[in-house]
């Protein structure tokens, strides 16, 4: 086990980009994106010295507690190669000597019916908190959709979406709506809509620099920017990520004006024949809420992604190892009593411009 140099940068970027449980949160250009943090890689190596396996951390000053260091679905390795994560789990540890953190998460890439996962990782130190059911509980989504495309071909994909999804594909056309590819001088075309749709479905966004940020270090190989028009008016956006044998559905973002064109459903399905296109084994629309009840605020995403006939799917959630366990538990406390502050502001202010 030892740290990522400069000298290996090339050879993580080429491990990650080939292995089968590759994810671009994992990766040195997402962290480059991630500015107020500090970055470590531990790398897990054969007897030959070649990587076989991997966690990219990071690490983060909190106010009255210290470092806190955290993964985003990490780590990439063969899980049940309990020498790869014995190795991994120290060399957090040393990493947590390092900057004093009081704690290490983790929110990997596993699914939660993973019980072979589950007893390594517990006897690895770990522990495991799955309870939660909606976006605000965890920094990544614990439920998302998940679309297999792995050999098949744009017409079976077309024909397993829902009936209205695939009519609504074929309205948007109808009526005009065309997708082209953005550049970064049309993320601000992008970020006016986005501001549009988070006063409208109350979330809060980026800034527009964070977006730039992100094409920066990202663009063109990792990253896109599509926009939907109508009457060369654009109405609607997405930015998916491309890395390794994955695409992700990231942001998106559309008008008040011309929603009954239903440009969401073909910038969707423009991207989705990009992948197979690109022989990713997977386009993943990311997060929606685990209460699947029609009365749920957030149940129009669910019906929205659930229409093309993609899997629900729920990870393992957050593992953690509390290095100084109460001063974590006072962590978790106050991270949690501001997360319900927010909310409560937000609703607040909703209220105040619905009046």
């Amino acid at each position: 086990m030892r740290l990522l140099e400069d000298k290996d940068k090339d050879n993580y970027k080429n491990f990650l980009e080939n292995h089968e449980r590759c994810n671009f949160q994992q990766s040195l250009e997402w962290g480059n994106v991630k500015t107020n943090w500090k970055k470590e890689v531990i790398l897990s190596e054969d007897e030959n010295g070649s990587i076989r396996g991997t966690l990219c951390v990071w690490i983060r000053k909190i106010p009255l507690f210290g470092n806190i260091m955290y993964s985003a679905r990490g780590p990439v390795c063969d899980l049940y190669n309990e020498d790869i994560i014995k190795d991994l789990v120290e060399g957090a540890g040393i990493l947590a000597k390092k900057y004093k953190a009081f704690a290490l998460r983790v929110e990997p890439d596993v699914l939660k019916s993973d019980e072979e996962f589950r007893k390594i990782i517990l006897k690895n130190g770990f522990k495991i908190k799955d309870d939660s059911k909606d976006f605000k509980d965890e920094i990544q989504p614990r439920f998302v959709f998940r679309l297999d495309l792995r050999g098949k071909t744009e017409d079976e994909i077309f024909s397993a979406f829902h009936q209205k999804t695939r009519y609504n594909i074929r309205l948007a056309t109808k009526k005009g709506v065309e997708v082209k590819e953005g550049t970064k001088e049309d993320l601000k075309e992008f970020y006016k809509i986005m501001v549009e749709t988070g006063e409208r479905d109350n979330f809060l966004i980026r800034s527009l620099s964070y977006f730039e940020k992100m094409y920066d270090e990202m663009a063109p190989k990792h990253m896109k920017l599509l926009m939907a028009y109508h009457d060369n008016e654009p109405i609607a956006g997405i930015i998916p990520i491309m890395y390794g044998n994955k695409t992700w559905y990231l942001y998106g973002a559309s008008s008040n004006k011309h929603r009954n064109l239903m440009p969401n459903y073909l910038l969707q399905w423009t991207m989705i024949k990009e992948a197979i296109e690109n022989k990713c084994d997977m386009y993943d629309f990311r997060g929606v809420s685990g209460v699947v009840d029609e009365s749920h605020p957030q149940y129009g995403l669910y019906r929205f992604k659930k229409g093309f006939n993609a899997d629900f799917t729920e990870f393992i959630g957050e593992i953690y190892i509390p290095y100084k366990p109460i001063k974590y538990k006072l962590y978790k406390i106050a991270e949690k009593t501001f997360r319900s502050l927010r909310t409560i502001k937000r609703n607040l202010n909703e209220k105040i411009r619905n009046k």
